[in-house]
């Protein structure tokens, strides 16, 4: 219900000469990318939904409360006391983003337990990550293009390496998609597209750097969308697009910006940086993600490669370059200093040295993310965490209640008893028969069939099939051939 005579200010609605205080939209806008955006973008598996949506979920609640922790002891902590603001809350879900980015590569191969494990130790390297670039090395990394993606990505990616699983050939039927689970990717893609430009500049001061980091932000997702959709279209033999680029490097554009976002990257450039990410992240899924898998045995589920390391990657070095650019001609006096909270304390400051410190960053979170991937990925191969088998693998039924789908099958020859909802659109699409030896008059009733395509749940509820224990017989068998109604 609006206030009457109500005006917005910085810090909430004032009404009647009292400031009614608003939590800030960027925070609500990151919480909604953490939860629904990564958790359905990962429901692209066929037979892995739950365990996307459902164990990101899990993930993200504990490794928030963590991260409020981990980072209060090292940027809030006053004589004893953490203390917790929205601000607080925001870099918290930047945290989980981060592991979110990891779940990625392990997706559907790894148990609840080791995933909990996994976010455990990787909130404490993250928490340390991010204190040596912000707190020690002053590096400006707005929209998490190194703290988050770049040490989410190739933490995951180590680990997954030591995890590797040779004999995962064996559930490779479970990791395609199908047109439901794709669509339900989708839209995790186009939350995360939305609110991008948001989690960009939530952290950023209000004003110009958090009006640069959204149009920055902005203008690099649509160069990002154009170029992907284009060269999808120009590397498929027949010219049609693939919904794994579609639903993946589209967001490149978001990624590789997230460092330089709050600065003078000029719309043009924020253009340039979505044009390169995209080219580079769809031929990633294309060459480069079968190139790792198949010689350095990296079984990356997501493609997390493709969509958050190397952008983050281009991020960093996008960022130290446009640092090392600034001067007060381009900022102005005042703006400068603002940009890079420069003070008194920072007298031998230059733009040169603020971007060799940037690009430190890079090296520190990669060191941090390959050398903390490998000790975890050391711990989480221990026999004690209950992973499932390789053939088990991508399957919500080993750790879901509940019938998951099954996959299309054809049965040759057998009885086929259908109940009352014959005859209904919903199992007229689902069924094909072939050549039907003999069919009931009415509605309900039997058939025999020579072939028959199911398509699983799409069914229950309105027929069941009666097979021979042993092997399927032959239709002609005069034993079993009907009588006549």
């Amino acid at each position: 219900m609006p206030v009457p005579n109500a005006r917005a200010t910085a810090a909430g609605v004032r009404c009647g000469g009292h400031c009614v205080p608003t939590l800030p939209t960027g925070f609500q806008d990151v919480h909604v990318m953490i939860f629904v955006g990564f958790g359905f973008l990962m429901t692209f598996l066929q037979r892995y939904g739950y365990g996307a949506v459902g164990f990101n979920f899990l993930l993200a609640a504990f490794g928030i409360q963590w991260a409020l922790l981990m980072q209060g002891w090292l940027h809030s902590c006053r004589q004893g006391y953490i203390l917790l603001g929205v601000e607080n809350l925001i870099n918290a879900d930047f945290c989980v983003g981060s592991v979110c980015v990891a779940f990625g590569a392990v997706l559907g191969k790894v148990s609840p337990v080791q995933l909990l494990v996994m976010t455990l130790f990787q909130v404490t390297l993250f928490a340390v990550n991010e204190f040596i670039l912000l707190s020690l090395l002053a590096v400006k990394d707005a929209g998490g293009s190194m703290t988050i993606h770049t040490f989410g990505a190739y933490f995951g990616l180590t680990v997954t390496w030591v995890l590797q699983r040779p004999s995962l050939h064996q559930s490779q039927a479970r990791q395609s998609a199908v047109y439901h689970s794709d669509l339900f990717a989708m839209i995790g893609t186009l939350f995360l597209w939305m609110y991008w430009p948001s989690f960009n500049s939530a952290v950023s001061d209000h004003g110009d750097a958090q009006h640069r980091a959204a149009i920055n932000t902005y203008c690099s997702l649509a160069a990002c969308v154009l170029t992907t959709v284009a060269l999808s279209s120009a590397l498929h033999k027949k010219g049609k697009l693939d919904m794994v680029h579609i639903q993946n490097a589209t967001l490149a554009g978001g990624v590789a910006v997230g460092t330089a976002a709050e600065m003078m990257l000029m719309p043009y450039g924020a253009l340039v940086v979505g044009f390169v990410c995209g080219v580079i992240s769809t031929l990633g899924f294309v060459y480069l993600t079968p190139l790792l898998e198949s010689r350095l045995r990296i079984q990356d589920t997501c493609g997390i490669h493709n969509l958050h390391g190397m952008p983050g990657v281009i991020g960093a070095v996008v960022g130290a370059v446009t640092a090392a650019c600034a001067s007060s001609a381009v900022y102005g006096e005042e703006g400068l200093a603002h940009a890079f909270d420069l003070d008194r304390a920072k007298v031998n400051w230059s733009a040169s040295l603020q971007g060799k410190f940037q690009a430190a960053g890079l090296f520190v979170s990669l060191a941090m993310a390959l050398v903390g991937g490998i000790v975890v990925g050391l711990i989480l191969k221990l026999p004690v965490w209950g992973q499932a088998a390789d053939e088990n693998c991508f399957e919500d039924a080993i750790y879901w209640e509940g019938r998951p789908h099954p996959a299309p099958s054809t049965l040759d020859g057998g009885w086929l008893d259908l109940g009352p909802c014959v005859g209904q659109s919903r199992s007229a699409t689902a069924m094909r028969m072939v050549t039907t030896r003999w069919r009931a008059p009415h509605t309900s009733g039997r058939f025999w069939f020579h072939s028959l395509h199911c398509s699983g749940r799409a069914l229950e509820g309105c027929l069941s099939l009666q097979m021979p224990e042993s092997t399927a017989f032959h239709p002609e068998d005069p034993a079993l051939k009907p009588s006549e109604p």
